[in-house]
């Protein structure tokens, strides 16, 4: 039980690091008071709380591919439905490894895995304009333990929204 407090505050310290000082939506960006579209709870279609808890932010992979699985399409299908409603968003797409391997292997994995998100979301209509990518390697684990489990849910790519759209 200690060693799970200990890992559930490191994940929330964690989390909170990554979106603090940033002016990503939800870290120093836009809030209610802004009068961003940002604003609304994950009952409004049109929130970024939506996107990240209905859509979906986030897609997973296999060891050592960056090659889209079928359920990872179904989710860029879902973003990219929402990217064109909410035209005043940009795009960062985060890819992430686990921690096996490299830091060198790791950071150019998680190249590749933002960049196939990036792709699949250009074939569905999103212009490239709206699009970045950044690589953190294994660097910026969501999970953080040497088992299957913590793995799977690090071989990722992540859709940040941010502020400043063509709409915008």
């Amino acid at each position: 039980m200690k060693h799970l407090a200990k890992l559930t505050l490191l994940v929330a310290v964690l989390g909170l690091s990554a979106c603090g000082g940033n002016n990503f939506l939800g870290g120093g960006g836009m809030g209610a008071g802004a009068g961003g579209a940002g604003a609304g709870a994950a009952g409004d279609p049109n929130s970024v709380a939506y996107f990240n808890e209905t859509v979906g932010d986030r897609v997973l992979f296999e060891v050592d591919q960056s090659t889209l699985t079928d359920q990872a399409r179904a989710t860029l299908d879902d973003q990219a439905d929402w990217l064109l409603r909410n035209m005043e968003y940009n795009v960062l797409i985060e890819g992430h490894a686990d921690e096996q391997g490299t830091r060198d292997y790791n950071l150019a994995l998680g190249a590749r895995r933002a960049a196939a998100v990036e792709a699949y979301l250009m074939s569905r209509g999103i212009t490239d304009a709206r699009l970045s990518t950044i690589s953190y390697g294994k660097e910026r684990p969501l999970a953080i333990c040497s088992e299957e489990s913590c793995y799977r849910q690090n071989r990722r790519a992540v859709t940040v929204l941010q502020a400043g759209g063509a709409g915008a």
